[in-house]
């Protein structure tokens, strides 16, 4: 049996584990919510770095067979340190510019993601890896990820949080949007009421676990949802983060807190 774990800063990165179940078998899967120190977007890259390292460090403990960092910041910020830590195989997230470019038809993309994402040597690199005559822009959306974790807010008023960000995009005919954090997917049904029709939106998350299994010469089943096989730590609140997995994923899950 494998064991996988996967921590965020808090719950965005349960958008990339929610794939995991239904795709693999036989595995046990960790999922850790940094919820004390979230967001990590706005934390100064030394924190989140640290933090990285101490969760992986925690993995390590755990005798998994691969990581996955299931969040942008974090990547961004400590996956390569992380990497030349560990000998097991680590996954990370990055936005996905390389699929944006390849859908685009009028060749203008928007980047929804962080302040640390965007301004990361990470993602320059990835952009000046792909060397393009369209435009990207890029547009900070701090706020959404405060409100994914805290689940306080409607719907109508999480369009409104949503359109005040948008409305500041300049670039008015870009045809794809890529979600640059793992948050974001759970505010997906906003940012399509505020979009126009037939703009793509591009979520990663899926394409992580798929090259997770890649990676661990995993095949794919399509007929799983189990999550009992799943062990839930957060350094935050283990009733608050218990009560918001079941309203973004409707999973009854039972957290341990993180020492």
């Amino acid at each position: 049996m494998k064991k996988i774990g996967f921590f965020d800063s808090g719950l965005g990165g349960l958008s990339v584990l929610r794939h995991a179940p239904t795709r693999i078998n036989d595995a046990q899967f960790f999922y850790v919510a940094d919820s004390a120190y979230a967001p990590y977007g706005e934390k100064p890259e030394s924190l989140v770095l640290e933090r990285s390292l101490q969760l992986a460090d925690f993995f390590l403990k755990k005798e998994v067979d691969a990581l996955v960092i299931a969040c942008n910041t974090a990547t961004a910020v400590a996956a390569e340190e992380v990497r030349s830590r560990l000998s097991i195989p680590v996954v990370a997230m990055e936005p996905a510019i390389k699929p944006g470019i390849l859908h685009s038809q009028t060749q203008k993309i928007v980047v929804l993601a962080t302040k640390a994402t965007l301004k990361s040597e990470r993602y320059k690199n990835l952009k000046d890896l792909h060397d393009w005559d369209g435009k990207i822009e890029e547009c900070i959306c701090h706020e959404w990820v405060t409100a994914v974790e805290s689940g306080n807010l409607s719907f109508e008023e999480s369009c409104k949080m949503v359109k005040k960000q948008l409305d500041k995009v300049k670039i008015k005919d870009a045809d794809t949007y890529i979600l640059g954090c793992t948050h974001f997917p759970f505010l997906e049904k906003e940012i399509k009421q505020i979009l126009n029709k037939g703009i793509r939106i591009i979520d990663p998350s899926l394409a992580v676990i798929e090259q997770l299994m890649r990676i661990l010469r995993i095949e794919s089943d399509n007929n799983l949802s189990d999550v009992s096989n799943i062990e839930f730590y957060t350094s935050g609140s283990t009733s608050e983060v218990e009560k918001r997995t079941f309203q973004l994923l409707n999973w009854q899950i039972k957290a341990k807190p993180l020492d």
